[in-house]
């Protein structure tokens, strides 16, 4: 997988230090992985789960150290995953940012 981009990866790790481990081991895995949906991600990653957000498309989220959690939207067909937002548990069950997806 290519991940778009990998400085937002860096730049949540900067603000949220708890998680930045956690973000380096997540980025290896995806790198280094080649996934064709969703069940095969979560043989890799087995936290990750779509949602689908009001603009209609899906995104898949992961639970970063049960504290965060990471959207990204992936596209399989592609090999890409572009990531969104990282927002706290609370931040992401107000559920403000499906809105904006």
């Amino acid at each position: 997988m290519r991940i778009i981009t990998v400085k937002r990866l860096a730049e949540y790790a900067a603000l949220h230090s708890t998680v930045a481990t956690t973000l380096e081991h997540w980025t290896e895995l995806m790198l280094a992985g080649e996934f064709a949906n969703l069940v095969e991600l979560r043989r890799v990653l087995p936290t990750a789960d779509q949602v689908r957000v009001e603009s209609g498309r899906t995104v898949t989220i992961f639970n970063i150290k049960n504290h965060y959690r990471l959207i990204t939207a992936i596209h399989y067909n592609h090999q890409i995953v572009y990531i969104l937002l990282l927002l706290t548990h609370s931040d992401y069950d107000a559920g403000h940012w499906k809105d904006n997806l």
